[in-house]
């Protein structure tokens, strides 16, 4: 046994038997995310032989002291921007910014392309807002069409959730993303971009799969004392869209002056950073709320303290998931899999798929599996294994793969199928099956891309 602690293939025990902990920690035991994860970082690192030394510390404490350094490394890279993140959603919903852009692309689309307008507004709030927050937004509004036109309620539910979800899943700064980026350690400007395009071809299939399962299935609306409530005071369009547009833009532009000339000024560094970026769209929200609402200073950061809790919770899951991936990443596991592999052809987009959808599958949070499979795939994707296509291909395979499958243990379940008043049957077939095609359709975008376009 001992022989086999210090081979070369024990980091792959300790992987497994990681795995096993965190599921059954949060899906048996229902401990918190956050517990389960750094738990699980301290029991990776109490069975991995040939953890970094610690100057003047003993070895013992480093298996707890470790764990809770990479914990306080990834919390300073994303703190700030989720935080930020949650302030600028709560700032949009409650300014009337967010009803502003669903009303408009309402209008413009007309009610024969409702769904699209209903997907293209889930898909465009989930980049600062909560995937579920966004169908709380939204849903009343899928509901009022859907009885004022006696039909396509079903098409409207996938719209909403499905158009969602992807930004979600591949569009920094949403926790999920985010954490895999600073993991890969890419730039936040080509992973907001990239996350962007290729959403595109995913949210055209949740419209096509949405009208076939809405022929399909005749689920009438159950739910009839939902209403939409307007704000008063509402931004106009053009400043609605300031708080998601201008962050994206800041960070973009220094992305790509830099990728363009080879060369990034101090000024353009500055205002590209991704902590200035989301402080001005966050300053944006602010100002739209306490203008619209005629809110003073002591209103306006009351306001804020709500979105602060739930963004700290967010904080501390993703942190404690990098806390995870980093104790992984010293387990050897990177080394370990190379040497299993060396011969074979391994296609690491497809492995960053399985190994993200099996995590979701396992223990229903997509956020968990991204940076769980993230702290996995840092270990392959350095730049000594040199692989044939730019690592943001694997990012995304595991944003998408963390799609794969949302079923009863997803809490994003429950809230569509509650939400909606879909029983659990009608749950399934609608909410964890475009799920399914969202994630299979990513996929596959993401094999051809990389094949066209390895980007290196």
């Amino acid at each position: 046994m001992g022989s086999f602690v210090y081979s070369d293939y024990w980091p792959f025990a300790v992987l497994l038997l990681s795995v096993i902990l965190v599921v059954t920690l949060i899906t048996r035991w229902r401990f918190h995310p956050f517990i389960a994860l750094m738990l699980s970082a301290m029991f990776v690192a109490l069975l991995s032989p040939a953890l970094p030394e610690v100057p003047g510390q003993n070895p013992v404490i480093t298996i707890i002291e470790l764990p809770m350094m990479e914990f306080g490394i990834m919390a300073g890279k994303i703190a700030w921007v989720i935080a930020l993140a949650a302030v600028i959603g709560t700032a949009m919903m409650e300014s009337g910014a967010a009803e502003q852009i669903v009303n408009w692309l309402l209008k413009t689309l007309g009610e024969k392309r409702a769904a699209t307008a209903l997907m293209i507004s889930g898909f465009i709030l989930s980049i600062p807002v909560f995937v579920d927050t966004v169908f709380f937004l939204l849903i009343p509004l899928g509901i009022t069409l859907a009885l004022k036109t006696g039909r396509d309620f079903v098409l409207y539910v996938v719209a909403i959730g499905g158009g969602g979800v992807i930004t979600h899943s591949i569009v920094p700064p949403t926790p999920g993303p985010l954490i895999m980026a600073e993991t890969l350690s890419l730039d936040l400007g080509i992973v907001i971009f990239a996350g962007l395009a290729t959403g595109l071809v995913p949210a055209i299939a949740v419209i096509v799969v949405g009208k076939w399962l809405n022929k399909r299935l005749n689920i009438p609306v159950r739910v009839t004392n939902s209403h939409v409530t307007s704000i008063p005071n509402p931004p106009s369009l053009m400043l609605s869209v300031l708080p998601i547009v201008l962050p994206i833009l800041m960070i973009s532009f220094a992305s790509t002056v830099e990728a363009v000339t080879g060369e990034l000024p101090d000024w353009i560094a500055f205002q590209g950073n991704k902590n200035i970026a989301m402080g001005v769209g966050t300053f944006v929200a602010l100002f739209l709320w306490a203008r619209g609402q005629k809110l003073g200073s002591n209103a306006l950061w009351q306001g804020i303290a709500k979105p602060l809790e739930v963004g700290g919770v967010i904080i501390l899951i993703t942190s404690a998931g990098g806390a995870y991936g980093a104790m992984i990443a010293h387990s050897g596991v990177g080394k370990a899999i190379s040497l299993a592999t060396e011969g074979f052809q391994v296609h690491y987009i497809l492995l960053a798929w399985i190994i993200a959808a099996v995590l979701k599958i396992a223990q229903g949070s997509g956020t968990v599996a991204m940076i769980s499979a993230a702290g996995i795939m840092a270990a392959l994707v350095g730049p000594e294994y040199h692989l044939p296509y730019h690592p943001i291909y694997i990012l995304l395979a595991m944003g998408f793969g963390s799609l794969f499958v949302s079923w009863m243990n997803d809490s994003g379940f429950w809230v569509v199928v509650r939400l909606s008043g879909f029983t659990e049957k009608e749950g399934l077939q609608t909410w964890t099956f475009i799920l399914a095609i969202i994630a299979v359709v990513g996929l596959v975008q993401i094999l051809f891309l990389s094949w066209m376009f390895p980007l290196i």
